[in-house]
């Protein structure tokens, strides 16, 4: 099992883990073909452009952790592009 396909099944266990860092969530975006843009600060748009998807998230800091309520943004989103399947 890949890094990324591990990150992808932590991201859509129930309950959601309130550990998951920047970079696992990253490594699942850029799975499915998202790439990070830099807004201003720690805003940051992830865009699919064969899906023309933007997914809109702020980057945690100081620490790495993302918070609950941006993990299911992005399941949400996800789902709704027929990536995942919700659980």
């Amino acid at each position: 099992m890949s890094k990324q396909q591990k990150a992808l099944e932590r991201l859509t266990t129930q309950p959601t883990p309130s550990d998951i860092t920047w970079d696992e969530l990253k490594k699942v975006l850029e799975g499915f073909g998202y790439k990070e843009l830099k807004n201003d600060g720690s805003r940051r748009k992830f865009f699919n452009k064969e899906l023309e998807a933007v997914i809109n998230l702020h980057k945690p800091h100081p620490g790495n952790i993302v918070k609950k309520i941006y993990i299911g943004q992005v399941i949400d989103h996800l789902t709704s592009k027929g990536l995942i399947d919700k659980k």
